[in-house]
């Protein structure tokens, strides 16, 4: 079954679509394999929320006249849920969002964005400059690596009012057992418990992704913020994360999304 609208998979930080390396690996084309309608964002690895919501308006509006429909579905990871909230709100994209799904999304912040930003500023400002350096070798528009890393730092702000009556927002969290399971994300995952004690997929607390409709875990294994867009990932976990996907695919379609 396909859905109605096309889905967007919508990147965090750090991982950019390209031909080498692609954000959400294999995700995209299996999810094409099954039917489905699927594009993968295309703005700036390190671009701030209202930076990246802003080239996220330009990519949706191409691909709705390209479909020729009025509405898209977002399947965004880790900050890029930030980046869709904040253009669903802010630029006036309610009607042209049917869903919003967030895996992993720091929606209350990271508390290692936090400990980072308490680093003494020069050394910021110096790690930064060659982060966007590269960025922007590696086709960022307008890198801005301070600048994010100060809007990922840990907040309790919660959403007093449903986030929107036109868009239906679902979230959803992972969690990471053991600094083996993951070698990517296993110092983070140390940084992580040390700075705030809870359950987390690596880099943000599962407390942090909760969001409008929460559904849990993505999958009962132990999965790292990074494992969920197929990045680095063994074979037999890899085709549970695939069917994860398959599975809020299918849920949108049965939604008459």
């Amino acid at each position: 079954m396909q859905t109605k609208y096309p889905i967007l998979l919508v990147h965090g930080i750090v991982l950019k679509d390209g031909r080498i390396v692609k954000a959400f690996g294999k995700i995209g084309k299996k999810l094409k394999e099954q039917g489905y309608c699927v594009y993968i964002g295309k703005h700036d690895g390190f671009g701030t929320i209202e930076n990246n919501a802003a080239q996220l308006k330009m990519q949706i509006d191409d691909i709705l006249a390209r479909e020729n429909v009025d509405k898209i579905n977002l399947i965004a990871h880790s900050k890029g849920g930030l980046d869709c909230k904040y253009l669903i709100r802010e630029l006036d994209m309610e009607d042209k969002v049917a869903s919003l799904t967030t895996l992993c999304t720091p929606h209350k912040g990271s508390p290692v964005a936090s400990k980072i930003m308490k680093l003494p500023n020069f050394l910021l400002k110096f790690v930064a400059f060659w982060i966007n350096f590269w960025y922007r070798i590696f086709g960022d528009k307008h890198p801005d690596s301070y600048g994010v890393c100060k809007e990922l730092q840990r907040h309790d702000d919660a959403e007093q009012l449903p986030f929107s009556d036109k868009v239906y927002c679902q979230s959803y969290s992972t969690t990471i057992n053991r600094v083996r399971d993951d070698f990517v994300m296993g110092i983070p995952l140390v940084f992580s418990r040390y700075c705030e004690k809870s359950e987390t997929d690596g880099l943000v607390p599962v407390d942090s992704t909760k969001f409008e409709n929460y559904k849990g875990n993505c999958t009962p294994d132990s999965v790292s913020h990074s494992q969920i867009v197929d990045f680095m990932v063994r074979k037999k976990k890899r085709e549970k994360i695939y069917s994860f996907y398959y599975a809020i695919c299918g849920e949108l379609a049965d939604m008459g999304f």
